[in-house]
Formats: C-alpha cells, sequence, structure tokens
C-alpha cells in the first residue's frame, strides 16, 4: 500500500486509494488497521514526533473510505480522538404533512424521504443527541465540527451542542443566491440555511482556522459570517434516469468548498456521517484532504460510487490478512 504524503496525495502522484464498504466490512478494516498503527495522540499524552506521526486516514488507514451504514453504528468503530474536522448536514425533521403544489399545479420535489421521519421531537433530539456524542468520541482534541440545518432542526441541534460541552465557535448564515420561492404566499420565502462552527470543548486549543486564506479568497477583507452563495443546481445537481433530484437536499459544493478550505489542512481527515451524495468527500479529494464518508441509504452510496469514480477511478479493495 502506498502511503500519503502532507498533500494528501500518494506518493505515485496518483489519487489516493477509496473504498466502499458495509459496516462489517469496514469494522474488519478497523481491527486491522488499529493493529498496524500506533495509537492516536489523547488528552494528557505527548503525541509521538512529528517524523513519526502517521498521514494515514481513519484508524490508520492510507484509504479514502465511503461506509454503508446508520453513522450510530459506524462511528463506534472508528478510533477515538482520530478525526480532525466533521461536517453534518443531518435530516432536517421537516415535519411535513401534504404535497407542496406550486401555482400551476406541478408537484414540489419535498423531503419526504423515510429518512426525514420522525415522531416527535423527543425523538428527534434523541437521535441527534446519539450522533453529536459519537462525533465527539472521534473529534481530536484539536478538531472542529461544523453542522448545517434550517429552522427546523439548528436550535435542537444548537443546544444539545452546547450540552454535550461543544463551544461555538460562529454562526454562519448561508444565504442562497436563488431559493425555492414560497409557493402557498403564506411566509417569507425560507432563504438561507444556518452552519454552526464549533470546537470540542471551551478549552480546547489548536482548531484549524486559515484566517489569512479566507481573507485572501474575500479580495482582502475579513470573510464574514454571511455566506452568499447559489444552491445546486445545472450539471452539478445530481439526478435519476427520469430527470427528478436524486438527492432532495444535495448541498452545493461552494458551501463546502469554504468549509474546508477555512477549516482544514491538506492530509487532514474530514467525517462526514450524514454523506448523502457524496459532496463533502468530492470537495475534499479536489482540495487534498482524507475522507471517510457514512451513509445508510444503499441508493446514494451508489451515486456516491459513481459522482467520485469519475476524478479518483473506482474503489478498490483494502488488503485485509488471510484474503
Amino acid at each position: 500500500m502506498t502511503r500519503q504524503d502532507e498533500s494528501g496525495n500518494g506518493s505515485t502522484g496518483q489519487p489516493p486509494p477509496w473504498a466502499v464498504l458495509t459496516a462489517e466490512e469496514f469494522a474488519t478494516c478497523q481491527l486491522e488497521w488499529a493493529a498496524d498503527e500506533p495509537p492516536p495522540a489523547r488528552r494528557g499524552r505527548p503525541s509521538p514526533p512529528a517524523g513519526e506521526r502517521s498521514t494515514a486516514g481513519p484508524a490508520g488507514a492510507p484509504w479514502n473510505i465511503v461506509a454503508l451504514g446508520d453513522c450510530r453504528d459506524v462511528l463506534p468503530m472508528v478510533r477515538s480522538e482520530s478525526v480532525d474536522t466533521i461536517f453534518a448536514d443531518p435530516p432536517y425533521n421537516l415535519q411535513l404533512k401534504k404535497a407542496l403544489i406550486r401555482p400551476n399545479q406541478t408537484l414540489v420535489e419535498s423531503v419526504d424521504a423515510e429518512w426525514d421521519q420522525f415522531n416527535t421531537f423527543q425523538d428527534y433530539d434523541r437521535f441527534t443527541y446519539q450522533w453529536l456524542q459519537a462525533c465527539q468520541r472521534v473529534l481530536k482534541p484539536t478538531g472542529a465540527i461544523w453542522v448545517m440545518g434550517t429552522y427546523h432542526n439548528i436550535y435542537r441541534i444548537g443546544r444539545l451542542l452546547q450540552d454535550l460541552g461543544f463551544w461555538i465557535l460562529n454562526e454562519v448564515c448561508w444565504i442562497k443566491t436563488n431559493p425555492m420561492p414560497n409557493f402557498r404566499g403564506s411566509r417569507f420565502t425560507n432563504a438561507h440555511e444556518t452552519l454552526i462552527w464549533a470546537k470540542k470543548s471551551e478549552t480546547a486549543k489548536g482548531y484549524t482556522f486559515n484566517y489569512q486564506d479566507m481573507k485572501a479568497a474575500n479580495g482582502g477583507k475579513q470573510m464574514r459570517s454571511d455566506w452568499v452563495l447559489p444552491i445546486c443546481t445545472g450539471k452539478e445537481r445530481l439526478r435519476d434516469e427520469h430527470g427528478r433530484k436524486a438527492h432532495p437536499t444535495q448541498k452545493p459544493e461552494g458551501v463546502l468548498e469554504r468549509v474546508i478550505a477555512a477549516s482544514t489542512q491538506p492530509g487532514q481527515l474530514i467525517l462526514d456521517p450524514f454523506a448523502g451524495t457524496g459532496t463533502t468527500a468530492a470537495v475534499a479529494a479536489r482540495l487534498h484532504r482524507q475522507w471517510l464518508m457514512i451513509e445508510r441509504e444503499p441508493d446514494y452510496v451508489e451515486l456516491m460510487r459513481a459522482r467520485l469514480s469519475a476524478p479518483l477511478g473506482p474503489p478498490r479493495t483494502p488488503p485485509v490478512r488471510g484474503r
């Protein structure tokens, strides 16, 4: 296996290998990789010297991974304090009661999938607490988490982040240049989504913020917490064979580019527990970051497989002893 250099590329200059694994396969590989790598630095224990640090990905793996499974089942398999940054775009819990119809009587492609259905707010809070707690365990002491949402869920998530001890660094407002209109004319057009950026604890130090890079990207001025960017449209929007949206909440690469460029370094590991169509992986690969994507829906995993194969080549099978 070829180790990755600090830019996140293999020493051959080729894209690093990646794999699509079931939760069971991921668990097996984790055990194999963990046996070959020193344990990650823990709080109160010094890190190994710079020359001895592994630049490998999850559990020492020189692989980028798409893991098929519920993040609450997969995250316990990831080594503690091994992830640099987490980006999470969890279910909105929209609580839609009926179909949305445009004035011309056409149906709006809304979020009505089973994965966005929760019986009560308490059920949603329980689900949110579980995955946030699992993310907290795998995040490095110097790591940070981004969570994205709408008015339906972001306030509940923010409270639970604080209850768990995360320390909020910024609230970022993604202002959509081309939002979906409010067809009923009963309220304001929902033209933004909120991102919460938080470090692991109030006392945590050393999180990454590429201030000068963000300032340069903003014409020499400090980048503000209001990001004006378009929603996902055109060739970027993945569609099925019938021309319908392949995923109802696919995020634009522009948002992920800003998140990853601002808060990670080349070679660092970014985790997405609700990977969807793989936007986080696509941008992370282009920016030479390592990545671990978790997604519970097989159809979305297949979308990721096709999307990532174009720039990275087809997924491969990690070697495991005894095979």
